[in-house]
């Protein structure tokens, strides 16, 4: 929790010009490389209709709708969910909410997805809890969030063989933010840290059941771009993880 009940949502808002500029510039972080993987893995076949929670410009948005997903989407931040809405004038399902208190009915969704959306929760087990509500019987919660032991260390250096050094406490969740430069963009990340055990306490209040876990290494085409990435085919970046709303 922070100290204001919409701290994080204020924060993205004031950095959505400069995370537009990050995540629409093709191959440029993180995702372009393991997302194909959470499609793959952990998000089931379309069936019925599909929740993405804090979808930010709409690229995780659009790709469920390129699989054939009946999507809806919502984010806090009004400049990222109008321009979601832009970018995807076919679907224009894009909602200014915030995740702890979604405006849709009890069991009205099959799949509820939350890609690296529960760590920039102001209130995550409350998240966790509404997508617990709109899920039908049956439904999945598809996660994929940063590694809680990667948000608890560092790599020493960049190179693919540096060592990783857990300098923090993992059990106790802490705010992070800082500053990040790459290939002349600028933005400002910040996160709420959990240990998987707060995850994993968080859906089962919401009365949803585990039923897939997958800790992704870097692919190998990445590697062989720039082959410093190979520190993350030795220790996982992204955890994903898969719930079901048992019968």
């Amino acid at each position: 929790m922070t100290d204001r009940p919409d701290e994080n949502r204020l924060f993205w808002e004031t950095e959505a010009a400069n995370w537009l500029a990050w995540a629409r510039t093709p191959g440029h972080d993180a995702y372009w490389d393991y997302a194909p993987a959470f499609f793959r893995d952990i998000v089931p076949d379309p069936s019925g209709r599909t929740l993405e929670i804090a979808c930010g410009e709409g690229r995780a948005s659009r790709d469920l709708s390129a699989h054939g997903h009946d999507v809806y989407s919502i984010d806090g931040a009004p400049t990222l969910i109008r321009a979601a809405a832009e970018a995807d004038k076919a679907h224009r399902r894009y909602v200014l909410a915030d995740a702890a208190k979604l405006p849709f009915a009890e069991a009205s969704f099959d799949c509820v997805v939350a890609y690296n959306a529960l760590m920039d929760m102001d209130d995550m087990p409350a998240t966790v809890l509404e997508a617990g509500r709109v899920l039908r019987t049956g439904g999945r919660m598809c996660i994929c969030v940063t590694h809680p032991m990667i948000d608890a260390g560092r790599f020493e250096a960049r190179e693919a063989d540096a060592r990783f050094v857990i300098d923090r406490d993992y059990l106790v969740g802490s705010a992070a933010e800082w500053p990040f430069e790459r290939a002349g963009l600028h933005i400002r990340f910040r996160r709420r840290t959990w240990p998987l055990e707060a995850y994993s306490m968080a859906l089962e209040s919401a009365g949803l059941v585990i039923d897939r876990v997958r800790e992704p290494g870097q692919r190998d085409e990445a590697v062989i771009r720039d082959p410093a990435e190979h520190r993350w085919q030795r220790l996982p970046n992204f955890l994903f993880i898969r719930a079901v709303k048992p019968e």
